[in-house]
């Protein structure tokens, strides 16, 4: 009895000192469709100094599942991958209980998602081994490592900021070491990137990062300096040399300085770190020199009508390259954030098909609307028409008396499949309902530019170009001012 008791105690203290830390404790497969893969990993940590055993994981009877190893030693890692092997179509969502020696109560993890077609392989009997993908390395362990450079010389440029996004977030903003590296740990996927250093022009770039590309390098081209008139100085000035902030030191007198992003990291501003481009001598849409007068973050309802916006937002194939994506969901983030209680925002998707992913909602539920942008997924084919279409349906049944109501369409290019009629689409919303339109092209060429200005010139709108993250910052939330200001 005494053993058995000297046991229990053992274990609650053991138990006390251990923890196991999940990567996620949820999945969402979406849709699938045909042979899609119908498995994923999840990676267990151990953060402790005692070795943990996996005790059980209970699975339903339409997902099997792979374990490797039971037992996880400190400071290592184990793997479970759940398969589904649902043979019926439609919705599913399952939770999945799993013990640890770690503690009493189990960890559940969340499985979902819609089986649109069956596969034509009978591949449902049993989990596929660690041998397939996507098992590359457990995203715990990922170590990223950024590195800032001269374009011309490949000198590596200490003390340039580095900010970095996901998913339309800012993870952070961080100086790199006097050798031009920062190392980081953060999720594996598509991050954008961007770096300033005095004297240069910033460098911004988007890459997914996993195992394979694990090394950043943003080179950044050195500003070319003006010619300073010939001056006579009886006397030379003073140099003082520029003050280094103590912590920083510090921070440079380590041998290494390894920056960890948490999965639920807070948003940072970034504000202070994307700098200002230099005012275009182009000609701009004519705007009132009222509006003109006021802080570019003023949205004060002394000044600007409430808003009734609905965005049409393109999510076809060509959204996933060169950052569009990132650029987009910042754009949206850094508008949100703007938003007053009495403005109504709605979002519509379109690729092979046109989808309403969020009915009109009020300025004032931020991390509700936030999270629909998150999940926004890039998939199909262009119909811009059919987006167009629905788009003006969403703001007509959410109209504000004397407030505005606006369409904005954000693509990469034209509309190109489907778009049928949309001309009188716009034309007929502006003449009836005084629903205006502007278009927002993220990186793209020319030859769509046009259409789009046209597009635009019918609705009574602009056209926004969206190229780098400077623009993401601001060019959004100024278009809502400059079509809700009340001095027209």
């Amino acid at each position: 009895m005494r053993i058995l008791f000297t046991f229990i105690l053992t274990l609650a203290f053991n138990l006390g000192y251990t923890q196991i830390v999940f990567d996620k404790t949820s999945h969402d497969f979406e849709d699938i469709n045909g042979n899609d893969d119908r498995f994923v990993d999840v990676y267990l940590k151990n953060t402790s100094s005692k070795a943990v055993f996996i005790l059980s994981v209970k699975t339903p009877m339409e997902v099997n599942y792979l374990q490797k190893n039971d037992l996880i030693q400190p400071d290592s890692s184990a793997i479970i991958r759940f398969h589904v092997k649902k043979r019926t179509k439609g919705k599913f969502e399952f939770t999945i209980p799993i013990y640890t020696s770690a503690s009493n109560l189990a960890t559940e993890f969340e499985l979902k998602g819609k089986i649109v077609s069956l596969p034509t392989i009978d591949n449902l009997t049993s989990c596929p081994t660690f041998n397939q993908s996507p098992a590359q390395g457990n995203p715990m362990d990922f170590m990223l490592k950024v590195q800032t450079i001269d374009k011309e010389t490949s000198e590596m440029l200490g003390q340039s900021k580095v900010a970095i996004i996901q998913n339309g977030n800012a993870l952070g903003k961080w100086s790199t070491k006097r050798n031009g590296e920062l190392n980081i740990k953060l999720p594996l996927g598509i991050t954008y990137f961007y770096a300033t250093h005095k004297d240069y022009y910033p460098a911004e770039l988007a890459e997914y990062v996993n195992f394979k590309n694990n090394i950043i390098t943003l080179a950044l081209t050195k500003k070319e300096l003006e010619e300073i008139p010939e001056i006579i100085e009886t006397e030379e000035p003073e140099l003082i040399a520029e003050e280094i902030p103590e912590e920083t030191i510090v921070e440079e007198e380590k041998e290494e300085r390894i920056i960890i992003i948490e999965e639920s990291q807070p948003e940072v501003d970034l504000t202070d770190v994307i700098e200002e481009e230099p005012k275009s001598e182009e000609p701009k849409a004519e705007i009132n020199p009222q509006f003109e007068e006021l802080a570019k973050d003023n949205f004060d309802p002394k000044y600007f009508k409430p808003v009734n916006v609905v965005f049409v937002l393109d999510v076809s194939y060509s959204m996933n390259s060169y950052g569009r994506e990132e650029l987009l969901k910042y754009s949206l983030d850094q508008l949100l954030k703007m938003l007053r209680p009495e403005d109504k925002i709605g979002l519509v998707t379109y690729a092979s098909n046109a989808q309403v992913i969020l009915e009109s909602t009020s300025g004032n539920k931020k991390k509700e609307i936030s999270e629909v942008v998150q999940k926004l997924k890039i998939s199909g084919n262009t119909a811009g028409g059919k987006g167009i279409k629905l788009g003006y349906k969403q703001v007509g049944k959410s109209m504000i008396k004397d407030g505005q109501n606006h369409l904005i369409i954000i693509t990469d290019g034209a509309f190109n499949q489907n778009s049928g009629d949309y001309k009188k689409y716009i034309t007929k919303n502006l003449s009836k309902n005084c629903i205006t339109m502007s278009v927002v092209g993220i990186k793209t060429n020319s030859n769509a530019e046009e259409s789009m200005r046209e597009a635009a010139s019918l609705g009574k709108g602009r056209f926004i170009s969206i190229e780098k993250l400077v623009d993401a910052q601001n060019k959004l939330k100024e278009e809502i001012r400059i079509s809700s200001f009340k001095f027209n």
